[in-house]
């Protein structure tokens, strides 16, 4: 009886077609990806309706203080009533950005604040200058 030893296969070459199984499902996921970033969303054809409400809704609303101490309202001069009752139908989540001249008196700012604070509104910037 003669003893064999086992010899250890040699390996010639390398099996890539895993490899290219791997590479071809990442390309399909890339190409997927950059179609959806470049329309935006997903395409979608969508039923139509005869009523419709169309509200475009404003992401953000400017009070203006000039230095004469007068008030505007998206460049509609408004008293301090008026701004009120303006203010009440913009809704709180909207922001609100208030442009106060530096030559106006402070009690101007501190009534536009005053009415701000009394109707809920808390998303608000007050614009300076650097």
């Amino acid at each position: 009886m003669s003893k064999c030893k086992k010899v250890p296969k040699r390996f010639d070459s390398i099996n890539v077609i895993p490899f290219i199984d791997i590479m071809l499902v990442l390309l399909v996921m890339v190409l997927t990806t950059a179609t959806f970033i470049k329309q935006g969303v997903i395409p979608v054809n969508l039923p139509e309706a005869k009523s419709t409400d169309k509200k475009e809704k404003k992401k953000e609303v400017t009070i203006y203080v000039n230095a004469q101490g007068e008030t505007f309202f998206e460049k509609e001069k408004v008293d301090l009533t008026t701004l009120e009752a303006k203010l009440q139908e913009v809704s709180k989540e909207q922001t609100v950005i208030l442009r106060s001249d530096k030559a106006s008196k402070f009690q101007d700012f501190v009534s536009v604040m005053d009415i701000l604070k009394k109707l809920g509104h808390e998303q608000l910037y007050i614009v300076t200058k650097e």
